[in-house]
Formats: structure tokens, C-alpha cells, sequence
């Protein structure tokens, strides 16, 4: 919970920040895939289904560095295989979030464009979820996956003539996937690395 709070705070403070002068608004948008590796990601996009879209905020600090809070709904997913030895079903999990991430960005200003590195913290609340499988496993997952994520990011990007941002970026979820504890259909996912993955995403700054 102090972590969950801990990003809070920092994006309400980015976005009081970015209130000030040399300052950024902007939209954002772009795929979310569930592979956290490069070649899975560009085979995941052929079957697309996961994504974000939302407003964000870029606040240039000067010497290269830039704070970035975005509003996002983003949408994540993993393909948990087969859970129940009663049906050869995959089961997928696809949940939309209300979700705050704060980029911490630095790159040098190379006039026409700007290369960039950053790390981003993010928080958010789970407000859709889809999950396909059997009913049983279906009305489970929903009723057990926890409501809150939280977990961080890294990447890089270029910024072209100061209005337009296209980014690559590795996340990965840090909390808990599910809230029930020590049951086996826990016990059969708490290794599978879900709600981690790559994003690719385009931004339009004004």
C-alpha cells in the first residue's frame, strides 16, 4: 500500500508541475501486448487485443530531463493455458485499467528530434474485465483478481520537432495477480508471468 501511495503522490505532484509554464498537453494511444520479449511482442500484434489510450502530460525540466504523467485505460492480458484438467480450453485473462503512470524521462535536445531513455512507476484500478475459459474459471478469476496494480516500466523513445512521440517500453505488474491465497487454482498460476509485457504507444503533445 505505501508504494501504491508513494506513485500517487508523485503523479498528483507531476501533474501540479505541469500545470506550470513549459509545459505539454497532449494524447496518447497503442498497443499493449502480453509477451515480454521483442519477438514475441511483434508476433502477438497479428492478433491484437490489448491496448491503451488516454491524455498525457509532458513538463520539460531543462538539461535533457522531463517528467510525463499519463491518464490511460489500459488494457492487459495473459494466456494462462490450461487450468482445469476437466477441459483442454485455454483460459485468457483480459483486464481493462484506469491507470496513472509518471515517466521519468532524460535525452538530449537535438534540435529537429530528441532521443530518450526513462523509467515509469505506475497505479491503477482495475474497471473491466473478460476473462474467457470455462464459466467456473471465468466467474472465479473475476471474483479473485485484485482491483489494484501497481508496478513500473522502462524504455526509450523518440520525440520529432517536440510534437510527436513514438515509444517502446518494457513493464512488468509487481503486485499480486489474484487475492485469494493458498488455493489450487492459485497454486497453478502464481508462477506464470502475467500483466507483463511491451507497449508500444504514439503521442501527440500541444
Amino acid at each position: 500500500m505505501k508504494r501504491i501511495l508513494a506513485i500517487v503522490v508523485v503523479a498528483a505532484t507531476s501533474l501540479v508541475l505541469a500545470s506550470q509554464a513549459r509545459a505539454q498537453i497532449g494524447v496518447i494511444a497503442g498497443i499493449t501486448s502480453s509477451k515480454s520479449d521483442m519477438a514475441g511482442a511483434a508476433d502477438d500484434v497479428k492478433n491484437i487485443a490489448l491496448y491503451h489510450a488516454g491524455l498525457t502530460c509532458k513538463l520539460d525540466l531543462g538539461a535533457g530531463f522531463a517528467i510525463q504523467p499519463s491518464l490511460l485505460y489500459q488494457v492487459k492480458g495473459a494466456n494462462l493455458g490450461n487450468l482445469d484438467t476437466a477441459t483442454s480450453d485455454d483460459f485468457k485473462l483480459k483486464t481493462g485499467y484506469v491507470e496513472i503512470p509518471v515517466g521519468f524521462q532524460w535525452g538530449p535536445d537535438l534540435m529537429a528530434f530528441r532521443p530518450y531513455v526513462f523509467a515509469e512507476p505506475f497505479v491503477g484500478y482495475q474497471i473491466t474485465s473478460s476473462d474467457k475459459g470455462t464459466a467456473d474459471l471465468t466467474e472465479w478469476s473475476q471474483q479473485a483478481k485484485n482491483k489494484v496494480e501497481y508496478g513500473f516500466g522502462l524504455g526509450g523513445g523518440l520525440e520529432i520537432a517536440s510534437h510527436l512521440q513514438l515509444s517502446v517500453q518494457w513493464f512488468k505488474n509487481l503486485g499480486s495477480m489474484f487475492g485469494e491465497k493458498d488455493t489450487e487454482l492459485v497454486n497453478k498460476v502464481k508462477d506464470v508471468k502475467n500483466f507483463q509485457g511491451i507497449k508500444v504507444s504514439l503521442a501527440i503533445l500541444f
